[in-house]
């Protein structure tokens, strides 16, 4: 290790203490001489007792060392002196070459000076406003003058020398590059003037870049060595004591963390990033644990995040290859609460970075995970405790934790002090905001960045060990027998009102639900604009698929963009409450609504629940009606119209086709209950002013009028006798055999059917065009229309009468969902259908699959 820096300015400060021993050490008197005080001294010792000599001695000693304070803070006051001449200099250059970067001839690119430069101006203020507030203090000297508090600043700062340190070595090759590149460049490297101290403006010294790059370098470890030399010469009953202790070994734990961790580039460089943590007697508090999904170099991967209660961490999993040994953690990155930031994220920009799954691979895995589910239940049932059992297990694990890594989209970044950000991916913005708030209410109890040691670390890992709640993948797999699989059927929401805003906002909710593990968006109400009490009461009528919880989001909508104010990572839709609330199968077995209010800190919302299973909800009743549209049958209706497509169908599509095609989620959102209940009646009565009213209403509840007719056809478009058949043909492995089997079948419907599921499939294809605006794929409209258009016969189906039902009976009624969704796909993505004609009939069709 290299000479303090600070050694000069205390051997100097020694020498000086030397001299004044020949002074008087009582100086108070006008009088005093030099000699008088020597007399004075010698007399004193003549005459003194043994324990006096004692105790004058050890007066004597600590006012020594309290007078060698001040004589270490002058000598660190004028080598900070030199440091700041040396910062400067440095800095000189960097204003006229950013201001060369944007003209036609530029010295450096902004990136080339980011690099060379980076973080320079930050260790200039840092050190100017020490050297500002010690000044003065030194200046007002007495013995009891507390300095101990700048100091420890000081050291909370060290996180900024890190990031030099770490960016070093690419600094000095950035620079000798631009050296050989440029010789404008090289004559000011070379060529830099820095001034020694205040009291000499007009004497510089020429140094070059290299050298001056170097000095934050050395800095810490010189730091280090003159806080040891002010600490000895503190008294331990002295205010400073304690503050210089702790500032001390932050600096020197700072040090060992280093040395431990990077080969130095030179002798001397013992740095690298960051300062030590404060307190490394102290475990911190782990306050939340998840595992996500990271974007690393544009390709996704499960991450296990820990939040303490003063870091971020990010850890790799890795099991031991030895025998007995447990699953361990190794910590990939970490970022002080302090450092920690949230870069903003507009979903639509981050959407083309995002390596994206097709639906179809997440419906297979879906497919998949059911199976096995309802094969664990089959063998614990044949044999508990069976290695087959555990193999099946495993393999469930397995197509759990790929749904996971591949479903979510929604962007979410954090950025350490450096810039360097780190993107994960998550289903929901309720999450998002979730993880925020938690950080940022933590962030007010960190005040300083700190680095961590390869001990603190370990001993971080080891308690990560423990927490058996993050090793598996938190699906249905960790699920205990006797919990629920989840709700299948249909949740009747009423958003009524909302209240407890503390200023005047334009308002709005959604509402999401999980399936499969992760949450999706299912409704959204108007905006109410300009109050602090929205009244929406509107209806949402939401599909289940094995949801467990409905979440409810109230954003403050903005209208002005270019206004925005935007917080940290905030989208420019602000979140102002979420809550949730479980939906209990016991208590929503009850066919009447259910009132509850959820509570978002300091904001109510009021709802009203209700729930509906499958076989009510799609259950077909036999026609008893001749007049109106819903629940006819759809022969009956395009006979009396005279059309061979029902009105509705066609009014609805086209009004879709003229202002919703790119609605995002068209379909699968919501529309407003009430809404579609009006335009249900509307129809029936066949209102003139029909069409009047579609054009004044919100499109998803024109969606959801169109999706509710189909539902209430007495028979499904694909008709019951039929609908085994097109089962059984969509699950033909020989491509050829099955556009020969379905196409068949599909030329086999009634008339009015097929010419009106043609007229839809041709307008579905259509919004699938818009999918890069309107979110809607093929296979999610595939998803939305499939269990309305092909339904099996009340005997022929497998849907579970009871909510609650055992798990097994309810992934069978998944897969024949998925089946159903599997029909609607295949003809969207078939590339040509036949037009029905007269000559149809002639077709041979046979049964027989």
């Amino acid at each position: 290790m290299m000479v303090p820096a600070y050694t000069y300015d205390v051997d100097r400060a020694e020498e000086q203490r030397r001299h004044q021993e020949t002074m008087p050490y009582i100086d108070d008197s006008p009088s005093s001489s030099p000699h008088l005080g020597a007399k004075s001294r010698g007399s004193r010792e003549t005459q003194s007792s043994g324990s006096l000599e004692s105790s004058k001695s050890c007066e004597t000693d600590l006012e020594k060392g309290l007078e060698m304070r001040k004589w270490v803070l002058s000598g660190i006051l004028a080598s900070e002196e030199t440091y700041l001449g040396h910062l400067e200099a440095l800095l000189l250059p960097m204003k006229p070459l950013k201001a060369a970067s944007t003209t036609s001839q530029p010295v450096l690119t902004s990136q080339q000076i980011e690099t060379i430069f980076f973080k320079v101006p930050e260790l200039y203020e840092i050190h100017k406003d020490f050297y500002d507030a010690l000044l003065p203090r030194v200046q007002r000297w007495n013995h009891q003058q507390r300095v101990g508090d700048l100091f420890q600043k000081l050291a909370s700062q060290l996180g900024v020398y890190r990031a030099f340190v770490d960016n070093y070595e690419v600094a000095m090759e950035t620079a000798e590059k631009c050296c050989q590149a440029n010789a404008q460049f090289a004559e000011i490297s070379e060529n830099l003037k820095a001034r020694s101290s205040k009291d000499l403006k007009d004497q510089t010294t020429k140094n070059s870049l290299e050298t001056l790059l170097y000095k934050p370098v050395d800095r810490v470890t010189r730091s280090t060595l003159v806080l040891h030399d002010l600490l000895k010469h503190t008294p331990s009953s002295h205010p400073d004591f304690l503050l210089l202790q702790d500032a001390l070994r932050i600096s020197q734990n700072f040090l060992s963390s280093i040395n431990e961790e990077i080969t130095p580039r030179r002798q001397s460089m013992t740095v690298q990033k960051g300062e030590v943590r404060t307190r490394t007697r102290d475990t911190p508090s782990i306050l939340k644990t998840a595992i996500m999904v990271e974007l690393v170099e544009g390709a996704r991967e499960c991450a296990t995040v820990f939040l303490f209660t003063d870091l971020f961490l990010r850890q790799n999993s890795r099991r031991r290859r030895f025998a007995g040994k447990a699953q361990q953690y190794d910590c990939k990155w970490y970022i002080p609460l302090s450092d920690l930031s949230f870069q903003m994220v507009d979903d639509a920009d981050a959407a083309p970075n995002i390596p994206l799954v097709a639906d179809e691979e997440l419906d297979a895995m879906k497919v998949k995970i059911s199976q096995l589910k309802s094969d664990v239940q089959r063998e614990k049932k044949a044999n508990k405790g069976s290695r087959n059992t555990e193999r099946l297990k495993k393999k469930l694990s397995e197509q759990e934790s790929l749904l996971l890594l591949m479903s979510p989209n929604m962007a979410f970044r954090v950025c350490n002090r450096n810039g360097k950000s780190y993107t994960f991916l998550i289903s929901s913005d309720y999450e998002r905001a979730e993880w925020r708030e938690i950080i940022r209410e933590q962030q007010k109890k960190c005040f300083k960045s700190f680095s961590l040691t390869s001990v603190e670390l370990q001993m971080l890992t080891n308690s990560c060990v423990k927490l058996q709640t993050v090793h598996h993948i938190p699906l249905t797999i960790n699920k205990e027998d006797d919990e629920s699989p989840g709700l299948y059927g249909f949740l009747n929401v009423i958003v009524h009102s909302a209240s407890g805003f503390k200023q005047s906002s334009n308002l709005y909710c959604t509402l999401e639900v999980d399936s499969f593990g992760y949450f999706v968006n299912k409704a959204k109400t108007r905006v109410y604009r300009d109050t602090t009490e929205p009244n929406w009461n509107e209806e949402f009528e939401i599909e289940l698929e094995g949801s467990q919880t409905l979440r409810i989001l109230c954003y403050g909508k903005c209208y002005n963009k270019t206004k925005l104010q935007k917080e940290d990572g905030e989208t420019a839709d602000r979140i102002m409450g979420k809550g949730q609330i479980q939906l209990d199968p016991q208590t929503l077995q009850d066919k009447d609504w259910q009132r509850t209010v959820i509570l978002m800190n300091g904001v109510e919302v009021k709802l009203s629940v209700k729930f509906t299973s499958r076989e009510f909800s799609l259950k077909r009743m036999p026609s008893r009606k001749q007049t109106g549209v819903f629940g006819v049958k759809i022969a009956v209706v395009t006979k009396r119209e005279r059309s061979k497509i029902p009105y509705i169908v066609r009014q609805c599509v086209e009004e879709i086709e003229r202002r919703g095609m790119e609605e995002v989620g068209i379909y699968r959102v919501s529309g407003v209950a009430t809404d579609i209940q009006a335009l249900k009646a509307a129809f029936d009565v066949n209102n003139k002013d029909v069409s009047v009213m579609m054009s004044e209403m919100d499109v998803n509840a024109i969606a959801g009028t169109l999706k509710l007719y189909f539902r209430e056809l007495p028979e499904p478009l694909f008709t019951d006798e039929l609908y085994p058949n097109f089962a059984e043909g969509i699950a033909l492995s020989d491509p050829v055999a099955k556009e020969s089997c379905m196409l068949n079948l599909l030329l086999s419907l009634p008339e009015p059917n097929l010419v009106t599921f043609l007229f839809l499939l041709d307008h579905l294809k259509r919004v699938a065009e818009k999918e890069n605006v309107n979110k809607m794929s093929l296979h999610n409209l595939a998803t939305v229309f499939g269990p309305t258009l092909l339904r099996p016969s009340e005997k022929d189906s497998k849907i579970p009468t009871n909510p609650t039902q055992p798990i097994a009976m309810t992934d069978s009624w998944s897969l024949e969902v998925m089946s159903q969704v599997q029909v609607l796909l295949y003809f969207l993505q078939l590339e040509t259908i036949p037009t029905p004609d007269s000559k149809r009939q002639s077709i041979l069709f046979s049964t027989e699959v």
